[in-house]
């Protein structure tokens, strides 16, 4: 099934029972901290386990997509691997907007919106080449992955305030 929309309505569920759709679907890239990311690969299978409630639907969407962009770190590329698994509930006219699922909409369920936010939100905060990424050097912007820890130093600058005194050694 590669639908925009799924009529839930459609399905023809009755309270208790479940219904499985594996959809594909073409999500945008997220973006990061204002940085847009790529995905590895599109289009993204996407399983979507429906079960009807009393007043309702109790959804779960699953997928695994793998994201690249730019270390926050180091600036090399980085590369990170998402086991999507999102869940919503969507109980029809309830007043409660915690029991109202944004992405069911007249009996429509939007996939594609609801993955695309569910990617955004298992993104960590900083996205980085490696757990254990050093970073660069401030000083003269080494990438500190590529060398031995500790063995890159850089002589500190001279205190501008002992400047005189160096002049009379001079």
């Amino acid at each position: 099934m590669s639908e925009r929309l799924i009529d839930l309505d459609e399905l023809a569920l009755r309270s208790g029972e479940a219904a499985r759709i594996d959809v594909v679907l073409d999500p945008e890239p997220p973006r990061l901290g204002g940085e847009a990311l790529a995905l590895e690969s599109t289009p993204v299978t996407t399983r979507i386990d429906v079960s009807r409630t009393t007043s309702g639907y109790a959804l779960r969407l699953r997928a695994g997509v793998v994201v690249l962009g730019t270390c926050a770190r180091c600036l090399a590329p980085a590369r990170l691997e998402l086991g999507i698994d999102a869940r919503e509930v969507d109980q029809g006219e309830a007043e409660d907007p915690e029991l109202s699922s944004p992405y069911v909409g007249d009996g429509l369920l939007d996939p594609l919106a609801w993955l695309h936010d569910a990617i955004a939100l298992a993104l960590p905060e900083r996205l980085l080449c490696r757990e254990d990424c050093a970073g660069l050097c401030e000083v003269c912007g080494i990438s500190l992955n590529d060398v031995e820890p500790g063995t890159h130093v850089h002589e500190s600058a001279p205190d501008p305030r002992f400047a005189k005194l160096r002049d009379l050694l001079d």
